[in-house]
């Protein structure tokens, strides 16, 4: 493309982007394509010869389109929404158009420099002290996993050098989201050795149980190493008892890191400081901007009050790597695996100036008050029940009947193309789960998908 050509390709995307963000509700939330529709529509190989872009343009509207379940619709209400709000694409859209690598400050000081100052500015709005160092990463699965690897450079140092050691374990609740089991995996734990601790009826990881676990391996000749309680469980947003669990840590010598990813977020309205009570005694915390701060995945953030031992963990420079020392120069690179990194605090940035604390504490008080409204609108239909405490953004109900019953109702209101929900298993039953979080949603589209639910249920 010739800058011109660019130009005018540029104005249409924008003016398509704007067209779209001002009514996502044009398309059905949920992608009514059947598996390998998208794979079938197009050619079996690439083209020989370049392809004008309007015509480019013309199969991404037909084809791709319709293939996209749309996270930006307001009544996206699975998962843990997530928005890509209009600061955050222009950053995204700038951070493409710079391209710049952040090996080194060297290589590109805004990259470094600009993430120090967003991730200062984010860890001052959660409540957290200057003691603590942040680093960016694509997904809380990443920074879980360095977080493990720190964890066990902190106890069995070793490891480093010879690769061996006695059998650690890494304890978290039996509602702990998969990533921090993957994450042992990949560091070489061994699924065996991932205690995953029993709940009680809020869905907290029980302190006395993970007490005995310990213990019980500390008696079978294994190193416990790392305790992970979760701020914010993927099912039904509880809360774990954090400030026990560091207790604990502390006793037994372990790292302690909290999963925050979705929760931590709600820190940043002073009323929810609250959610990381203990968090300062942790070594490291896991949150995440692009669930509940609407910024474009991906961008999620590990905080770590031991920055010395993560660098222990991973430092490893080249010859051809090597810059004069600098104490403010610093080198991302030497604090985990990735030495390529986008530019992703751009958009980050961008977000912060542009919303500032104010309007985001807002939007997360709302969101829980709508939630709190139909927590309560479930507890008073009598054909239906809370499966869980309202926590937070998260409602986990249940119509009164069976399973099937319920996963038909969650098929019928996913089915509209208004509403996405998505569903849990909580004591063995299948529980449909309303998770609020898109910038797009309004108190009307909470009230619409309990209407759609409580009708699905007559059918």
């Amino acid at each position: 493309m010739s800058p011109e050509e660019f130009r005018k390709a540029g104005h249409q995307v924008v003016d398509w982007l704007a067209d779209y963000l001002a009514d996502p509700t044009q398309y059905p939330v949920l992608s009514r394509n059947q598996p390998g529709q998208l794979i079938d529509a197009l050619p079996p190989s690439g083209p020989e010869a370049g392809e004008a872009w309007d015509q480019i343009f013309q199969d991404f509207e037909r084809h791709v389109v319709p293939a996209v379940t749309h996270w930006n619709h307001p009544g996206f209400m699975a998962y843990f929404a997530n928005t890509a709000s209009p600061p955050g694409i222009l950053g995204e859209m700038l951070a493409a158009g710079l391209n710049t690598n952040g090996i080194l400050w060297k290589s590109s000081p805004a990259v470094t420099e600009l993430e120090q100052v967003a991730l200062s500015w984010l860890r001052q709005w959660m409540g957290l002290t200057d003691e603590w160092f942040g680093v960016i990463h694509d997904t809380a699965s990443t920074g879980v996993m360095h977080a493990l690897a720190a964890a066990r450079q902190a106890v069995a140092p070793e490891i480093r050098s010879t690769g061996q050691s006695a059998p650690l374990t890494v304890y978290c609740s039996e509602q702990a989201h998969s990533s921090v089991e993957k994450g042992a995996l990949a560091i070489g734990v061994g699924q065996p050795n991932v205690r995953k601790i029993a709940v009680d009826s809020a869905f907290r990881m029980r302190a006395d149980l993970l007490e005995q676990a310990i213990e019980e391996d500390l008696g079978a000749g294994k190193k416990p190493f790392c305790i992970v309680p979760t701020v914010g469980t993927t099912a039904t947003a509880s809360i774990d008892p954090v400030r026990e669990c560091a207790k604990l840590a502390q006793r037994y010598c372990l790292w302690l890191h909290v999963d925050a990813a979705y929760a931590g977020s709600a820190a940043v309205a002073p009323d929810y400081h609250w959610l990381l009570d203990g968090a300062e005694q942790a070594d490291s915390l896991i949150t995440n901007p692009h669930k509940w701060l609407v910024t474009p995945v991906d961008l999620s953030v590990l905080y770590t009050r031991r920055p010395e031992v993560l660098r222990a963990a991973f430092s490893l420079i080249p010859e051809y790597l090597r810059t004069a020392e600098n104490p403010r120069a610093l080198n991302y690179m030497e604090y985990g695996i990735p030495l390529g990194r986008r530019f992703r605090a751009l958009k980050l940035w961008f977000i912060l100036r542009t919303y500032g604390r104010q309007k985001l504490t807002e939007m997360i008080r709302e969101q829980i008050s709508w939630a709190a409204e139909l927590s309560k609108q479930v507890e008073a239909d009598p054909n239906f029940e809370l499966a869980a405490p309202q926590m937070l953004s998260v409602v986990c109900l249940r119509y009164k009947g069976t399973d099937e019953e319920n996963r038909a109702i969650l098929d019928r209101v996913n089915a509209t193309g208004e509403i996405f929900l998505s569903h849990a298993s909580l004591h063995g039953r299948y529980v449909i789960r309303v998770a609020i979080g898109n910038l797009g949603t309004t108190r009307a589209t909470v009230q619409r998908a309990w209407e759609l639910i409580q009708q699905s249920a007559l059918l």
